[in-house]
């Protein structure tokens, strides 16, 4: 059995679309940082505007931070990103 070592950042997207008006969408973004909440919301804001574009705004939904050792590793965000869609 080998071992991937994640990198130090990372952000990851799931592109579950729920439809809330006919012409804006919500989707889910989980986002990590090692340097602050602030960071992970705006990796997962650039990452989700590599595939989406026209985004409008984002919700938190939820904050944790990954513990090892007892210190603070990281920072991670819940966001449900809003887009027009043309």
């Amino acid at each position: 059995m080998s071992v991937v070592e994640k990198p130090k950042t990372a952000t990851s997207v799931a592109k579950v679309i729920e439809r809330k008006r006919s012409e804006t969408v919500r989707f889910p973004i989980t986002s990590e940082s090692t340097e602050s909440f602030e960071d992970a919301i705006t990796r997962g804001i650039l990452k989700a505007g590599e595939t989406v574009t026209d985004i409008k705004g984002a919700w938190v939904n939820g904050q944790q931070v990954k513990v090892e050792d007892g210190k603070v590793v990281g920072f991670r965000v819940d966001l449900k990103v809003t887009f027009v869609v043309h």
